[in-house]
């Protein structure tokens, strides 16, 4: 077909020259009308590398063409050989987000397509690309070109906040995983107890400077594994994965920000493989498994995302096959649809222009254009006080506002300009980050009010509606303060079944609910201490220690025990001891009615809450007793119960 083709040149420039693009199908302004959007979260472009000398010197002519007047549309040409009569041409045209022609630089791509994930990622956000095309197509040469512009902005100083950068680089061959950053050393692909993919055995390499982390780059591309092919004499043969991980050492629960620079075996068409023996075959099919699987993985993590993102909540979620392929079980952070982290993914569709190779690449774009999900417009989600998806910027701020406990975080500095489910998807560290720049906001007060705006969303979208709330009680919002009046404002004429069922709704926290004969918030804690109560004792050099009671670290190096209210000290029996074994109520005269000896200080028999395996998290150890005197209680703290991880977490 090559030999056709050149000896056709001529006329093929001229049917090129002479092709008019078609007016739009309706079905093709349905895709892309004014009533959707794309997903904000993955970004599908396609690069045209330059013609190559020995193409143009060979006489092959160009088949693959930005179309003029758009910025993302391409035409591909293709030579039609008939059975008599000159040959002719059939004409395609794909559409992608972003598209860069042939005079587009490395770091044109970088400022408009990978740019945005690195302070994604460096706030926590998980962000991935992937380039991949037939082999010959520039892919490596791209990836290692945008790699070092990743490393200049991680490295520059222009990334607010200090963090601990990390390299690790794997190669994946058919399903066996190598280390390149150790020698090639085997490596396993294992899921952990707790889910997560863990690359055992490889290694992972500390980073401070762009020179190392080059320098690293340099070492997996030097041992990354290649082969002669017909038409590349060192196609790649694997899928390379490189992992940076950012870790934050000013939030120490915060999960790390990961970004996956990714760069796919060449694919290749059956016209490439005549020559090529039975391991090279194997080879060839093991890669276009793969890729097939990665098609189906990022399509169906897109459609996920771009559900939630417009509110709709289905009860059949998209099938997204990420373990059937050791490549996309590698990136589970990125496709795994239990994962409440924010993703967003860049593939970067490399494309060989020649029109010797228009049949790979119409293949390519083909791909490309498969990847592509559009969120339908539809009718604007009514407002609910319960749903944040529902939630404009000014519905959110109020929110905020009531909501944040004291201080109150800014919900300027918090949501600038987001909406709710905008919020929804900012990194855990982001948000914190953001809360901390009000003025007395503590750690502890940022993660507990990002833990409670996310529980909201997190109940609000899978809470049944089919149930209605008790025959006159208005149903309390999810996203309400919770402020308790008197029983008798919500309805006079309440069964004790009602008046329960409310108290209990109201009871889902350690929160003081009470307003009689004053509200909580105006009597101060230790006027109202009462079983159920969690405090705070903080740690002081020479002060008390409770033993069996574990410290809790703050971010701000001081440390700090959790206790939960049971009793007056004064109240138990002469058998109650405490978690060391010792008496709660040694001087109690049990022969009379005196519960306490004059000028005694007020204690309280409390059990001992404990760090949990979760970040944030924490048990009650209801059996582990201690006795705190009042005058070691610093404050009330906010706790409530997760049904889903069977935790307890700080709340406002």
């Amino acid at each position: 077909m090559e030999q056709f083709l050149l000896e056709n040149a001529d006329r093929y420039r001229k049917l090129v020259s002479a092709f008019r693009p078609p007016a739009a199908s309706k079905k093709t302004q349905s895709l892309r009308d004014v009533d959707t959007t794309a997903s904000p979260d993955i970004t599908v472009s396609a690069r045209i590398r330059p013609m190559l000398n020995d193409e143009l010197s060979q006489g092959f002519p160009e088949g693959v063409i930005p179309r003029k007047g758009t910025s993302a549309t391409v035409d591909l040409h293709e030579i039609r050989r008939p059975v008599r009569g000159p040959p002719g041409i059939n004409s395609y045209s794909f559409t992608v987000d972003k598209l860069f022609g042939p005079e587009s630089t490395t770091s044109e791509i970088y400022q408009t397509l990978l740019q945005p994930l690195v302070p994604w990622a460096w706030a926590g956000g998980i962000g991935t690309m992937f380039a991949y095309g037939q082999t010959g197509s520039g892919k490596t040469y791209t990836v290692s070109g945008l790699e070092r512009h990743v490393a200049e902005t991680l490295m520059d100083g222009s990334l607010k906040g200090q963090r601990k950068v990390f390299i690790s680089i794997i190669e994946l061959a058919g399903q066996t995983a190598f280390d390149l950053l150790n020698g090639r050393k085997k490596i396993s692909i294992l899921e952990d107890s707790l889910g997560n993919t863990q690359l055992a055995g490889a290694a992972e390499h500390l980073i401070t400077d762009k020179e190392t982390l080059l320098e690293w780059v340099n070492t997996a591309a030097a041992l990354r594994r290649t082969e002669p092919t017909k038409r590349n004499d060192t196609s790649s043969r694997s899928h390379s994965i490189c992992r940076i991980r950012i870790e934050n050492p000013s939030i120490p629960t915060a999960e790390d920000g990961l970004l996956f620079l990714v760069d796919l075996a060449g694919s290749e068409a059956a016209r490439d493989k005549d020559l090529h023996d039975t391991t090279r075959m194997k080879e060839a099919r093991d890669i276009n498994t793969s890729l097939s699987v990665l098609k189906d993985c990022i399509r169906g993590r897109a459609m996920l995302d771009a559900d939630a993102l417009a509110g709709k909540a289905t009860a059949k979620k998209a099938y997204v096959p990420f373990r059937q392929s050791a490549l996309t079980k590698t990136l589970k952070h990125v496709f795994d649809p239990a994962s409440v982290r924010s993703c967003k993914t860049v593939v970067v569709a490399c494309v060989n222009p020649c029109a010797a190779d228009v049949g790979p690449s119409k293949n390519t774009l083909r791909y490309a254009e498969m990847l592509s999900v559009v969120i339908p417009g539809g009718a604007k989600m009514k407002f609910d006080a319960g749903v944040p998806a529902t939630w404009d910027n000014t519905q959110l701020r109020k929110w905020i506002d009531a909501n944040s406990g004291t201080p109150p975080i800014s919900s300027v500095l918090l949501a600038p300009f987001e909406t709710g489910p905008q919020l929804i998807r900012l990194p855990a560290a982001e948000f914190i980050s953001r809360c901390l720049k009000t003025d007395r906001v503590s750690l502890e007060q940022a993660q507990a009010f990002q833990s409670k705006f996310w529980r909201l969303h997190f109940d609000s979208s899978h809470r049944d509606t089919s149930k209605s709330a008790p025959a006159g009680i208005p149903p309390r919002p999810s996203g309400s303060t919770r402020t308790a009046g008197p029983v008798a404002a919500v309805g006079k004429d309440l069964t004790e079944d009602e008046i329960l069922a409310y108290r209990l709704e109201k009871l889902e926290s350690s929160e003081d609910i009470e307003t009689d004969p004053l509200p909580a918030s105006t009597v101060p804690f230790k006027e109202r201490i009462r079983p159920g109560m969690v405090v705070r004792c903080d740690f002081r050099a020479g002060g008390k220690y409770w033993r069996g009671a574990p410290l809790i670290q703050a971010a701000d190096g001081l440390s700090y025990n959790l206790f939960v209210v049971l009793c007056p000290a004064g109240a138990v029996g002469r058998r109650v001891r405490d978690v060391t074994g010792e008496s709660v109520n040694p001087e109690k005269d049990f022969s009379s009615n005196v519960t306490e000896k004059e000028g005694s200080t007020e204690k309280y028999l409390c059990s001992i809450v404990s760090p949990g395996l979760l970040p944030g998290s924490y048990t009650i150890s209801l059996w582990r007793q201690v006795v705190v005197e009042v005058e070691d209680m610093d404050a009330e703290v906010l706790m409530d119960f997760d049904v889903a991880t069977r935790y307890y977490y700080l709340t406002v």
